[in-house]
């Protein structure tokens, strides 16, 4: 598995305009719309069901917003690097600044669990976030993190 085939290009943006993680899930929302034809309010109660089970800022400025959708037959992601880090709750209470929000169709099992490590791997590479933080250009941004090679996980 590869974020190629899980984060399209249109779903990466820079977003400078939001002031709450509630406002975050929305705009996730929008992007699966725009991009994956998605419902927005699904993608935002499935964010929202989950973060309800504890947050999902892991530190360091990253949050890892994910869900599991009747409504998919694939698993997707939508990537927004934040102007202004937003307080998100994060276990290092923390701002956070970028997002990956990650969706995967309810029936997934293993396969929801590999990506959600992928992208967990690639977003604790302080290289990549800090080269994440040094661009505005979002297919610049998508080109980061697709042409990533995370590490792999110690054995």
């Amino acid at each position: 598995m590869e974020l190629t085939h899980i984060l399209a290009p249109g779903a990466v943006r820079i977003v400078s305009h939001l002031t709450s993680k509630k406002r975050l899930f929305q705009e996730i929302g929008e992007v699966m719309a725009a991009v994956h034809g998605l419902n927005a309010s699904i993608a935002i109660d499935g964010l929202q069901e989950r973060e309800s089970l504890g947050p999902t800022g892991v530190g360091h400025g990253i949050a890892l917003p994910h869900a599991r959708l009747q409504e998919l037959d694939k698993i997707t992601g939508v990537f927004l690097r934040l102007e202004k880090p937003l307080d998100y709750d994060s276990v290092d209470r923390q701002p956070v600044d970028l997002v990956f929000a990650l969706f995967a169709p309810k029936d997934s099992g293993v396969d929801h669990l590999k990506a959600l490590a992928l992208v967990s791997r690639t977003m604790r590479d302080a290289g990549i976030c800090s080269k994440l933080r040094a661009n505005t250009d979002p297919s610049k941004l998508h080109v980061i993190l697709t042409e990533a090679r995370a590490p792999l996980a110690a054995a």
